[in-house]
């Protein structure tokens, strides 16, 4: 990579980790609040649903704010906003305030994905490898946070802790501010990339329609049901891997009481999506998204149809198939996320990331309802076929994307489709 590409990648990198490091740490911290605080779990997941609301429904009026004010300056406030948000998360003293301390994180936090994102597409020359090591970071962050956060509160206050895990925010900030790198230099010296003037509502809803009236809004869909796919796996997962017989059957050591297998094998997966990323990235050099969504969203789907048996079956089996499972989960984000690339122009590439995680954390978390309604009424095997569907639809969409109904779509502009 080049220089230019090596710094945005670096400022990206942090700033992925960061968001995701800070969003896996609140599972673990219900925990603790619920013994803190004189609260039932509704009323505790309703607070928790505050701060997790605005992740995806602030990606939108984020993107726009990107398109303004560029997306470097965005990613800024949002490492300071989430930072923040953790140090008065550490002076919490009453669930009102760890509301306030989440709703804060939830804002800052939606920022980033249609901010950095932008900023990669249109400031990276190597879109494929720096999208790979921005999951990968991504990824770390995910695999961290929890691992971090459970570590220490063994040992020390959850306020304490809270206040820990904001440190690293202080760093990615002091590093965001010296980075130095051209936002928009794989942008064609013709096309307008940079800030531009603030968006009328008519404005808005004239490029709202432009994006919508293209093969954008094929995309947009296909990224929904991805989001619908990724959220509801990875919120029932955990539980569902606690109450399988094969984990029943494992005799730990007393040494060792308190430990879960499950959890162990949970985190492992969420590591190997780091290959997974990786490989995705470096692939979208190679295949043009629409047929890399296609073939992924087709694996997707068997491997959600093969939890239904391979839950019966031996440990051996388990551990092969979340390996493999988190290894394409992961592998399949930068296809859309270079998808979005390909098939939006460069001006408007911060409200297209906006969409974008509007559908996929906002809409997409419309699985945790639908997942938790199946697993209450239903049989598990019901969960995971509702769960495949939602992988089908996008392999069917995918596949037409790939077979040209992006031109049927968007016939008055080219799509570079073999970016």
């Amino acid at each position: 990579m080049e220089s230019n590409d090596r710094s945005i990648a670096g400022f990206t990198m942090a700033g992925h980790a960061l968001v995701h490091w800070f969003e896996t740490s609140i599972p673990i911290f219900l925990v603790v609040w619920l013994a803190e605080f004189d609260v039932g779990v509704a009323l505790l997941g309703l607070v928790v649903a505050l701060g997790y609301a605005p992740f995806g429904l602030g990606a939108l009026p984020a993107g726009i704010l990107a398109d303004r004010y560029g997306p470097k300056r965005l990613v800024l406030i949002c490492l300071a906003g989430m930072t923040l948000a953790f140090f008065v998360l550490a002076l919490g003293n009453s669930i009102y305030a760890v509301a306030i301390g989440l709703v804060c994180w939830g804002v800052a936090a939606s920022i980033y994905h249609p901010a950095g994102l932008a900023l990669i597409s249109t400031g990276v020359e190597d879109r494929g490898t720096v999208f790979a090591w921005h999951g990968i970071a991504g990824n770390a962050g995910i695999a961290l946070g929890p691992f971090v956060t459970a570590t220490l509160l063994i040992f020390l206050e959850w306020q304490l802790v809270a206040a820990l895990l904001a440190v690293p925010g202080l760093f990615a900030l002091g590093y965001g501010l010296s980075a130095e790198f051209d936002s928009t230099a794989a942008v064609d010296d013709a096309v307008d990339a940079g800030p531009t003037e603030a968006l009328s509502v008519a404005e808005l809803l004239t490029n709202s329609r432009a994006l919508f009236a293209s093969a954008f809004a094929i995309v947009f869909v296909i990224v929904t049901f991805e989001g619908l796919y990724y959220r509801g796996m990875l919120t029932y997962l955990p539980e569902i891997l606690h109450g399988l017989p094969a984990m029943e059957a494992i005799a730990l050591p007393d040494s060792l009481e308190g430990i879960e297998p499950a959890d162990y094998i949970y985190v492992g997966l969420l590591v190997v999506g780091m290959a997974g990323q990786y490989a995705g990235g470096k692939l979208t050099n190679r295949l043009p998204p629409a047929r890399g969504l296609a073939a992924l969203f087709g694996i997707l789907t068997i491997l959600a149809v093969a939890f239904i048996p391979v839950t019966g079956m031996g440990l051996g089996a388990i551990i092969a198939l979340c390996g493999v499972f988190g290894f394409v989960l992961f592998a399949i984000q930068p296809f859309y996320q270079d998808a979005v690339a390909v098939y939006t122009p460069a001006d408007t590439r911060g409200l297209s990331y906006g969409y974008t995680y509007l559908g996929e954390f906002g809409f997409g978390a419309a699985s945790i309802a639908i997942g938790g309604y199946v697993l209450g009424g239903f049989s598990l095997a019901t969960f995971f076929a509702v769960i495949a569907s939602f992988a089908l639809v996008g392999t069917v969409l995918s596949t037409a994307l790939a077979a040209g109904l992006a031109r049927f779509v968007d016939a008055d502009r080219p799509v570079d489709v073999d970016s």
